[in-house]
């Protein structure tokens, strides 16, 4: 069972990472354009194996696709990162031509490949490889909910003071400051969430959990990696271990919840077939709008894509 992460950059070495740490497949490779990167980062990987415990080998190539022939999963993070005072939208005209030829290249060495989406602008990304892998939407898919609510979660259980493990939520929407998390659907150990928080403080947590990567990059100056790195490794799990695991994912909508033919992000049924079920669950008419509103953004985001004329 092989794995591939292209783009070895802080996302897609932390996911290596997290993967080999899981100890699920057999074989990881962690591919990028810059000499030596990812050679020297999975050599330093593979040389705490002894310390954690695990058998996965880690292999770093430079812009060598064919060591990524035959793989179950491949993660693509390649794309320039966020930089202070710029939206996602910023990065389409850039990331959208490097999305599209990391995609030939992968399905021309792994056509049966199941491809996790992290570049941004995220929901965009995912339409761009979809277009060009030209196989079934259940295997193009992108890592946006996994992340987004566990941010909310870390927010919930900080304020609450309660472990991040107890949280069961759920958000919808697109991968940036209109995603819609559902109070609704928020439990901590089936107690719903609005019994436990008042309603200014949980409105508080929702509004930075739709500003959370915004959040980071102004502390940091560039992306956050240790959540999303970690995010799209549970997915991989989730896959190669055929979990058939309940996570919200960015998934192409052909008529569901109203909309066709559109990158969401929604809740699904995870496993070894990729992206086995979409769920529709029962939204109010304020939950409806707002994943309208929220789905109109992105939209208007595609249609950048649409006006470069790339396919």
């Amino acid at each position: 069972m092989k794995v591939s992460v292209i783009g070895a950059g802080n996302v897609g070495a932390t996911c290596a990472n997290c993967i080999a740490e899981k100890d699920i497949v057999n074989e990881v490779v962690l591919l990028d354009i810059k000499e030596g990167v990812s050679e020297g980062k999975a050599l330093d990987m593979w040389e705490a194996a002894p310390i954690n415990f695990y058998n996965t080998r880690i292999k770093g190539v430079t812009n060598d696709y064919a060591a990524t022939e035959g793989s179950e999963v491949v993660v693509i993070t390649s794309g320039l990162p966020r930089k202070p005072g710029m939206s996602r939208d910023d990065l389409i005209s850039t990331n959208a031509k490097i999305v599209k030829s990391v995609t030939e290249n992968v399905i021309k060495h792994s056509p049966n490949a199941k491809i996790i989406i992290v570049s941004n602008p995220l929901d965009v990304m995912c339409y761009c490889a979809f277009l060009t892998a030209k196989i079934d939407s259940s295997k193009v898919f992108g890592m946006a909910g996994v992340l987004d609510t566990a941010r909310y979660k870390s927010f919930l259980a900080e304020a609450l003071n309660v472990s991040p493990k107890d949280i069961q939520a759920l958000l919808l929407g697109g991968h940036g400051d209109t995603m819609v998390p559902l109070p609704r659907y928020t439990s901590v150990c089936g107690i719903p969430v609005t019994e436990l928080i008042e309603d200014d403080k949980l409105q508080a947590i929702i509004q930075r959990t739709k500003t959370g990567g915004g959040e980071l990059v102004k502390l940091m100056g560039t992306s956050a990696w240790y959540a999303p790195g970690a995010a799209a490794a549970q997915m991989v799990e989730a896959i190669v271990c055929n979990q058939r695991k309940v996570v919200p994912v960015c998934a192409h909508l052909n008529g569901e919840y109203g909309m066709k033919d559109l990158y969401l992000g929604v809740p699904v049924i995870l496993g070894k077939n990729g992206i086995e079920k979409i769920l529709e669950i029962d939204l109010d008419e304020e939950e409806m709008k707002l994943l309208k509103e929220s789905a109109a953004s992105v939209e208007k985001v595609l249609k950048v894509l649409d006006d470069m004329k790339m396919f």
